[in-house]
């Protein structure tokens, strides 16, 4: 089937921000939109980190300096963000900065956690407001599934209990979210980045997004 595209005037938000649990297809679908959008891509660097393979392989003990490695990361895309105009084009990224103190929080212990945010404090990031952040919910059955068919080696490491404290944690953040409009999507049965048909439902409430918390929860859908 054709997909309608959004177009980037009126009142479709011009920074769109996607968020939500390791697998949960974030970056897929930061990529579907900004296609569909003729939006700039913003992705964060998780391929670049050379920590992060030892960091699942051995836990807590890389930890600190894969979680660095990203605050400097994004501190650094975020920078450029901030200098540039966000009113000319429309941009779609895979991330919130926020997200950056929910996985120190979760993965370092409280001395490497104080040192990370003397560090944050330092660098004084001002990270623009999306105007629009799209959380993907999803059951933890349902992210080790697309963990594993992604088949990213390092990721096969990633264990349920891992999996369940994140998505604790990404629930609380979201649970008290206001700094601008957010969709909260119940991503467990629909496949927006692979199946037309979900991905046009999901336009569909964007395109009618203009503040607020909503909620998309199809009744149905077809996984493709």
């Amino acid at each position: 089937m054709s997909v309608s595209t959004l177009s980037p005037r009126g009142n479709t938000s011009r920074f769109i921000a996607i968020e939500g649990p390791i697998g949960v297809g974030k970056t897929e679908l930061a990529k579907r939109l900004a296609d569909n959008l003729d939006a700039e891509l913003i992705l964060e660097e998780v391929a670049e980190n050379p920590f992060l393979e030892r960091f699942y392989r051995d836990g807590r003990s890389a930890a600190l300096p894969a979680q660095m490695f990203f605050l400097f990361a994004r501190a650094k895309q975020v920078e450029g963000l901030r200098q540039s105009d966000l009113f000319t084009d429309v941009r779609v990224a895979d991330y919130l900065f926020a997200k950056d103190r929910l996985f120190a929080e979760l993965n370092l212990d409280p001395d490497e956690l104080a040192l990370y945010d003397q560090v944050v404090t330092n660098l004084a990031v001002e990270a623009p407001v999306p105007d629009l952040v799209i959380y993907l919910q999803s059951s933890v059955d349902a992210l080790l599934r697309r963990i594993s068919r992604r088949g990213r080696p390092y990721e096969s490491r990633i264990d349920r209990a891992y999996l369940e404290q994140l998505t604790e944690i990404y629930a609380r953040y979201f649970h008290t979210y206001d700094d601008g409009p957010l969709l909260i999507v119940n991503a467990s049965q629909i496949d927006p980045v692979h199946n037309d048909a979900d991905f046009e439902q999901l336009f569909q409430q964007i395109e009618r997004i203009s503040g607020g918390r909503h909620f998309f929860n199809p009744a149905s859908a077809a996984i493709a």
